[in-house]
C-alpha cells in the first residue's frame, strides 16, 4: 500500500471514531503522559502541543492538563517567511487566535511569543500512523518532519519528540521515505511505546 492509500486509510478509520470514543481516548492518553512529565521533566518546562483537526486525537483534556501541571505551552504556526516550516508560540487560555491556510487553529502570529526550538523540552505531535519501529506518517506536509530533523541532527539534543495517537492508528509497517526520521516515544490510549 502507498502512503498516500494508507494515509487515507488511517484518516477514514479515526473520523469513524465517535465523539464518546475520541473523548476516552484523549482522557487517557492524557493520564499516560501526566506519568510521563511528572517522573521526568520539571514543572516550569516548555511543552509544544498542537490543536486537534481534522479526527486527530483531541488535545483540549491534554492542553488543559499541562496547565494545571504548571507547564509553559507554545503552539505550531506556519512560519511566515520559511515555507513549510514551523514556528512555536507560547499559548495560554488567552491568546488570542486564528485559522491558518489548512483551517487549523494557531495563535496570532506575534514576534514577542515567539519560542525557539532550543528552549522547548516536548514536542507532541499528531499522526495519522505510526509503526513498531517508530515510524510516523503524517498529514505530508513535511513541516514536523523539518523540526524533527534539527532534533535528529544533533541540533536539539534536549528535545523530546512524543506521537499522540489514537490506538488504531498503529501499523504493521509504515512506507518509509529517504527524510523521515522514527519517533523515539508514541502514547496510545492503551500503551505508552518507547522505540
Amino acid at each position: 500500500m502507498t502512503r498516500h492509500d494508507l494515509r487515507r486509510k488511517l484518516q477514514q478509520i479515526r473520523r469513524n471514531l465517535t465523539a464518546e470514543q475520541q473523548s476516552e481516548a484523549a482522557c487517557r492518553v492524557a493520564d499516560k503522559l501526566k506519568q510521563r512529565l511528572s517522573d521526568s521533566v520539571p514543572q516550569q518546562t516548555t511543552v509544544a502541543v498542537y490543536k486537534s483537526f481534522s479526527g486527530e486525537l483531541p488535545t483540549s483534556a491534554i492542553i488543559e492538563k499541562l496547565w494545571d501541571l504548571g507547564f509553559h505551552t507554545v503552539l505550531p504556526v506556519l512560519h511566515p517567511f520559511a515555507k513549510g516550516h514551523l514556528l512555536f508560540l507560547r499559548y495560554g487560555p488567552d491568546t488570542p487566535m486564528t485559522t491558518n491556510k489548512y483551517g487549523i487553529a494557531e495563535p496570532e502570529l506575534n514576534a514577542q511569543n515567539v519560542v525557539p526550538l532550543s528552549d522547548i523540552q516536548v514536542l507532541l505531535m499528531p499522526l495519522v500512523g505510526f509503526d513498531n519501529q517508530g515510524n510516523r506518517l503524517g498529514m505530508g506536509g513535511g513541516y514536523y518532519d523539518r523540526t524533527l530533523a534539527q532534533w535528529h541532527n544533533g541540533n536539539r539534543p534536549n528535545l523530546s519528540p512524543i506521537g499522540l495517537s489514537y490506538n488504531e492508528q498503529q501499523v504493521e509497517q509504515i512506507p518509509v521515505e529517504s527524510w523521515d526520521i522514527p519517533l523515539p516515544e508514541v502514547i496510545t490510549p492503551a500503551k505508552h511505546w518507547y522505540f
